[in-house]
């Protein structure tokens, strides 16, 4: 029964995410027999495909779109894994190349078209290949090229706008991310140490040869802390090397919201001379991914103001730092971020864009505990056993469809579920703000020697529906840092402590706030086998299950400490 179970859980998973990954990426051998230059309309730019020489030989396959007329123009370019040749891609480059701009669309290294061996970032960053730098440095060098650069692009291409930041390219002029990232161990692989080995397998796909891809996970297993393996491609250790101002999109329903915020605060305050002081950034109610950013985002309708027409505003960025033109983009607040409020009250405060000088605001870190009974309040536990069991079993894991965070949507069928803990506020009696970053301290023991504790924050609206804003899942080895392992002593009480995610959210008056507690909800976050031995990329047969206990009395009071604002609404 256990294995038939486990079989199950895996072909979900799996199906899952082939599913996500083939939409995403396509196929690498279809790329060009899908589409030729000429079956869109591209607006009269020209699109052609170049073979870009690396310093060790190999080539990077890049689609340049060129506008019409003589030139010579900037060049700006984006660095992906995925593939280049869906039609909404090619049409947003035309669109960018027309503002007077080369646009190159460039993949990763052993991906799609472009040579070599796949080896995921590790061709982009200050290392023995710099595929980014190579780049930069051979658009900037053509004839048509006035030698000024700039990049963008989100998530993936984040990333690699971090790694191409530290190198310092001499004709790299400015960047534009959105949801990005900074460190892989943390942020990408892994999330709060969960390995993801069925999600990573999935990127066979992008890898002219596969086998690329299974080696690099191999290699991943044999370094489970952060080690040198994993510092040397950590761009946050780098941000005095970052030189160039970047405007960074960030979204409060994305768990990589965490790396577009620190992205800004480190470039911000602790960048070269052309960094410091010259960074901006945005934060909106959306989810992960895409330039041009919805006010409709999962099961919630914000009001127009949410829009962000982010096509046009990179132009303008690049217009003002690649061709000089004064178009006021500098005079912008460096923050802007949108606190979001109920939907469809027409009377409750917030969904309204606020300017700041850094981020984050102002607040008072306010513990809210974790009472008896599903309890959730200012008070601290007064009984000296209040306790909540439950079950973590890797073989039935409770589930959490898909394979991105599923915010904006009503979470009630994941609490609902047998193994899954709900702690709520009774209803608010004035309108509560919370702008920064939630953290958890849980105070857990387990019959096992290892676990996973994923913490939830949902806005309750009076009809019942639970509205997720933020999650985070933590593996109990790294409760004392990333760089080593403790396994948990079974039955004894032990304390955690991580950050659940940032947030800016007016709960209004008659709303409740509701945490939510489990160690398991596959696909999305795979489970965690329990046993304490070294984790493997194939999921082993001796998995255990355990009991888990939160403890939420007066001497082991599991609390999360909220950042609450003064004056809601102001």
């Amino acid at each position: 029964m256990m294995l038939g179970s486990n079989a199950q859980w895996r072909i979900q998973n799996g199906l899952a995410l082939t599913a996500f990954i083939f939409m995403l990426v396509g196929s690498a051998t279809a790329q060009d027999a899908t589409s030729k230059p000429n079956d869109i309309d591209l607006g009269g730019v020209r699109e052609t495909h170049v073979m870009i020489p690396m310093r060790d030989g190999k080539r990077l396959s890049a689609y340049l779109y060129t506008p019409a007329g003589e030139g010579p123009w900037p060049a700006v370019f984006e660095q992906r894994y995925s593939n280049l040749r869906g039609k909404g891609s090619r049409q947003a480059a035309a669109k960018l190349s027309n503002a007077g701009f080369v646009v190159a669309l460039v993949n990763f290294r052993g991906t799609q078209l472009s040579e070599g061996a796949y080896m995921g970032y590790r061709g982009l960053q200050w290392g023995e290949l710099r595929d980014g730098y190579d780049t930069c440095e051979w658009l900037a060098s053509q004839e048509w090229c006035t030698g000024k650069v700039g990049t963008f692009g989100g998530s993936q291409a984040g990333y690699a706008q971090n790694y191409l930041a530290v190198t310092r390219p001499p004709h790299l002029v400015c960047q534009y991310m959105i949801d990005t990232g900074l460190s892989l161990f943390e942020e990408g692989y892994r999330i709060g140490g969960i390995t993801r080995p069925e999600r990573f397998k999935s990127m066979d796909r992008v890898c002219r040869d596969p086998q690329d891809n299974r080696r690099l996970l191999r290699e991943w297993f044999e370094h489970p802390t952060y080690d040198e393996y994993w510092q040397a491609e950590d761009s946050s250790r780098h941000f005095d090397k970052m030189n160039v101002p970047c405007f960074t999109i960030g979204s409060w329903y994305d768990f990589m919201n965490q790396g577009s915020i620190a992205s800004f605060q480190g470039r911000q305050h602790h960048g070269g001379e052309n960094s410091r002081g010259q960074q901006q950034l945005v934060i909106g109610p959306w989810l992960h991914g895409g330039a041009n950013k919805r006010n409709r985002v999962g099961e919630l309708t914000y009001p127009e103001n949410a829009r962000w027409l982010g096509d046009d505003h990179m132009a303008r960025w690049f217009r003002h730092y690649l061709l000089g033109e004064d178009n006021g983009v500098t005079n912008d607040p460096p923050v802007r971020y949108y606190v979001m409020g109920a939907v469809d009250e027409p009377e409750a405060p917030g969904n309204q864009w606020r300017s700041a000088q850094d981020f984050p605001p102002p607040s008072t870190l306010t513990p809210i505990f974790l009472q008896s009974e599903g309890g959730l309040s200012a008070a601290l536990p007064k009984s000296e056993t209040s306790s909540t069991d439950y079950i973590s079993d890797p073989w039935n894991p409770m589930k959490i469809p898909g394979s991105s965070f599923p915010g904006a949507r009503d979470a009630r069928g994941f609490e609902q579920q047998a193994e899954v803990r709900t702690f709520t506020t009774e209803p608010l009696t004035e309108p509560t703000e919370w702008t920064g970053r939630i953290q958890a301290e849980l105070y857990l023991s387990s019959t096992a020697r290892d676990t996973d504790v994923i913490v939830r924050v949902s806005d309750v609206y009076p009809d019942g529906r639970s509205i997720l804003i933020v999650d985070y899942p933590w593996r109990a080895r790294y409760r004392d840092g990333f760089e080593k392992e403790v396994l948990m002593e079974p039955g004894e009480v032990h304390k955690i402590a991580f950050p659940v995610g940032w947030i800016s959210q007016i709960f209004n008056k008659g709303h409740r706030i509701r945490v939510t507690i489990a160690s398991t909800g596959a696909p999305l976050y795979e489970p965690n086998p329990q046993t304490g031995k070294p984790l493997t990329m194939e999921f082993p047969e001796d998995a255990v299950k355990a009991v888990n206990t939160i403890h939420h009395n007066r001497q082991h009071a599991s609390r999360i400490i909220a950042p609450v604002a003064p004056n809601p609404g102001k």
